[in-house]
C-alpha cells in the first residue's frame, strides 16, 4: 500500500494530467446521463416540487417558460444528483498527494458536508417551503386568489433549497477553521451572540415570507448547527 502511495505520488505530470482528464471525461459521462434521466423524468420532478404549494394554480405567462423551465429542473437536478460522483472523482485524484493526517480529515469532512447539503435540502423542502408557501399563500387569500408563474415560483424554491443546503455546512466550516487553528472552539462559543444576531438575518434572507415563526425556527436551526459545530471540534481537539 506504501509502494502504490509513493508511486502515485510521484508520477509524472503527464500521467497526472491523464488521470485529470479521465476523471472530468468520467464525471461529465455520468452527469449527461443523469441528465438525461431527469429530462425523461421532468413531469413527476415537477411534481415534486409542485406539491408543497397546495391550491395554487400555475400559469405559462410567457411562451416557451414551461419548456425553458423544465431545462433548468433537469439541469439543476443532475447537477446536484451527480455532484456526489464528481466530489468523489476529485478525492480520488488529490487523495495520493496528501498526508495520512490529512486524509484522516479530508474524508470524512467531505463525506459530511455532502450528507449535511442532502439534509440541508431534505429539511427546506420538508418544513421550510411549505411553512413559508402556507403564509405567503394564506397571507390576503380572502381577497386575492393566488396564481402564480411557474418560473417565479421554481426560482424561488430553488433559492430556498440551495441557501438552507449551504447553511448546513456551517459545522464543516468550523471544522475547518478549528483543526487549522485559524479559530480556536473556546472562542467560536465566547462569540455565539454574534453568531444569533448574524443568523437571524440570514433567516431573514433565505425566508422571503415575514412569517416570524417560520424565521425563529431557521435562526434556532442555525444555531442548533453552530454548537454542534464547536462540540464536534472540541471532541476532534481532545
Amino acid at each position: 500500500m506504501k509502494q502504490i502511495y509513493k508511486k502515485d505520488k510521484n508520477m509524472p505530470i503527464f500521467e497526472h494530467l491523464n488521470e485529470l482528464r479521465s476523471r472530468i471525461l468520467l464525471s461529465f459521462v455520468v452527469f449527461i446521463i443523469i441528465l438525461i434521466v431527469c429530462i425523461v423524468y421532468t413531469k413527476e420532478i415537477t411534481s415534486i416540487l409542485q406539491k408543497p404549494a397546495i391550491g395554487i394554480k400555475f400559469l405559462q405567462l410567457a411562451p416557451g417558460e414551461y419548456l425553458f423551465v423544465s431545462i433548468k429542473i433537469s439541469l439543476y437536478s443532475a447537477i446536484i444528483t451527480s455532484s456526489p460522483f464528481s466530489i468523489y472523482q476529485i478525492l480520488q485524484f488529490i487523495l495520493p498527494a496528501l498526508t495520512k493526517k490529512e486524509s484522516l480529515y479530508i474524508v470524512p469532512i467531505l463525506i459530511s458536508s455532502i450528507t449535511l447539503f442532502f439534509l440541508g435540502t431534505l429539511f427546506s423542502y420538508k418544513f421550510l417551503i411549505p411553512t413559508t408557501l402556507n403564509f405567503l399563500i394564506n397571507y390576503g387569500s380572502e381577497l386575492i386568489e393566488p396564481i402564480w408563474s411557474f418560473d417565479e415560483y421554481f426560482n424561488f424554491v430553488t433559492l430556498i433549497i440551495i441557501s438552507t443546503g449551504i447553511c448546513f455546512q456551517i459545522p464543516i466550516i468550523q471544522i475547518l477553521l478549528g483543526i487549522t487553528n485559524i479559530i480556536k472552539w473556546e472562542k467560536m462559543l465566547n462569540k455565539w451572540k454574534y453568531i444569533a444576531f448574524i443568523a437571524t438575518i440570514t433567516a431573514a434572507i433565505i425566508t422571503p415570507s415575514t412569517d416570524p415563526i417560520t424565521q425563529i425556527c431557521m435562526t434556532i436551526t442555525i444555531l442548533i448547527l453552530y454548537f454542534v459545530g464547536i462540540v464536534i471540534l472540541k471532541i476532534i481537539k481532545k
